[in-house]
């Protein structure tokens, strides 16, 4: 018999009591997956950890009575940032996408996704440490991974000071508009400067540059 330690630990918070139990049955039947908590809204998992479960992913939903995906996040993220937040929702906008990541999430799973994109995005959450979607994760953990002297890739001398400045300002919730006035810049420059990091690292939102931010200390929230 396999060693429970073995295992992923997942715990799943979901008001839709049908949604969540067909989640964890799929889910127990990955391997090295077992589902080891359930939870209809934060408060009850906010209980169960100070109990003392600790689980390595969260998958949790936005939209929740009592103490929503949100707001459990930024619990999550101030008292156990240590554990994995994959956050399972409809919402695809950049500039949601890019709150929740100043809440601490990780990665983001659509409740339309395949069984196996949710199972590569928990996969790839433990062994990178973020899931950002099935069409540029592979190229984006890319960037993450470190070379074989433990340096990441993407170094902060590789960008000018105007491109780190626009790499802190599309971390916020400012639009590419606003982005250009505050660096006294023409719109268009500032979609020019856009287009070019998204040749240049190989990612195709803003939100991919957000999680690059992050992910090499160009910005913390």
């Amino acid at each position: 018999m396999k060693d429970p330690n073995d295992f992923i630990k997942i715990a799943l918070v979901d008001d839709h009591v049908l949604l969540r139990t067909a989640l964890a049955s799929l889910i127990n039947k990955f391997e090295d997956c077992k589902v080891v908590h359930q939870s209809g809204n934060g408060k009850e998992l906010t209980k169960a950890i100070l109990s003392g479960l600790v689980p390595d992913v969260i998958i949790l939903d936005l939209n929740m009575p009592h103490m929503d995906g949100h707001q459990t996040a930024l619990w999550l993220n101030k008292h156990y940032p240590d554990i994995n937040v994959l956050m399972l929702t409809m919402f695809d906008s950049e500039l949601s996408l890019i709150r929740l990541l100043q809440c601490g999430v990780k990665g983001f799973v659509k409740k339309d996704a395949h069984p196996r994109e949710l199972k590569f995005a928990i996969t790839s959450i433990i062994k990178t440490g973020f899931y950002y979607s099935q069409n540029t994760t592979g190229k984006v953990v890319r960037f993450f991974k470190k070379n074989d002297d433990g340096v990441m890739k993407l170094q902060k001398s590789t960008l000018s000071d105007e491109e780190t400045m626009f790499f802190k300002l599309i971390c916020s919730d400012l639009t590419y508009k606003e982005i250009a006035a505050r660096m006294n810049l023409n719109h268009r420059t500032v979609d020019t400067m856009r287009d070019h990091l998204f040749e240049r690292l190989d990612v195709r939102s803003r939100v991919g540059l957000v999680m690059i931010a992050l992910k090499h200390g160009i910005v913390s929230f």
